[in-house]
């Protein structure tokens, strides 16, 4: 009888060694994730989205907004790449590194039929357990958003706008969802 082969833990310095081939990896629980370069139109809505983000919380002096590929490294095993994230402001300045940020106040995905698994699930699960607010599962072929906040055991389902406030003495952010899905 052979030794039994230990599986494979992954961790964010493996994943940084590997090529750059067009594809994104990200390490959970020391599970590797790969993808495929994402497609035009789930680029087109990452686009839309962020520039409403990016008004929104620059006229709220509340953080930054990033897109993919930047990492969001929790833990040695456990590094994902967001489509969008947004992090708060350290001393009025955005921050330099994800050390530097620390947290998130916002996580959104957009749906490829290859990550469904991963975003609805895995990734879900790791951004509820390291308390992000609230996270964002864009679904662009079905026109909806699911939203999903730390205590949260089903998803909101979003079909007509989607509001945001992550400061309570802030007006809320209100996106239509018609408008969104229809602007690209």
């Amino acid at each position: 009888m052979g030794m039994a082969q230990a599986t494979l833990r992954w961790t964010a310095d493996m994943v940084r060694a590997l090529p750059d081939d067009g594809k994104r990896y990200e390490v959970i629980d020391g599970e590797l994730f790969v993808t495929p370069a994402p497609t035009w139109e789930h680029q087109a809505a990452s686009k839309a989205l962020f520039l409403r983000l990016h008004s929104y919380v620059s006229a709220h002096a509340l953080g930054a907004v990033f897109y993919a590929p930047a990492d969001v490294e929790f833990s040695a095993e456990r590094m994902v790449e967001p489509d969008l994230f947004v992090v708060p402001l350290i001393e009025g300045r955005s921050p330099r590194s994800w050390e530097e940020a620390g947290r998130l106040l916002l996580a959104v995905e957009i749906l490829s039929p290859g990550t469904a698994r991963a975003d609805r699930l895995v990734k879900r699960r790791l951004y509820q357990r390291q308390g992000v607010p609230e996270y964002w599962i864009i679904d662009v072929a079905a026109r909806l958003v699911e939203r999903w906040r730390p205590e949260d055991e089903r998803p909101e389902i979003l079909t007509e706008f989607l509001e945001w406030q992550p400061a309570a003495d802030q007006d809320a952010l209100r996106i239509e969802m018609e408008g969104y899905f229809g602007s690209w």
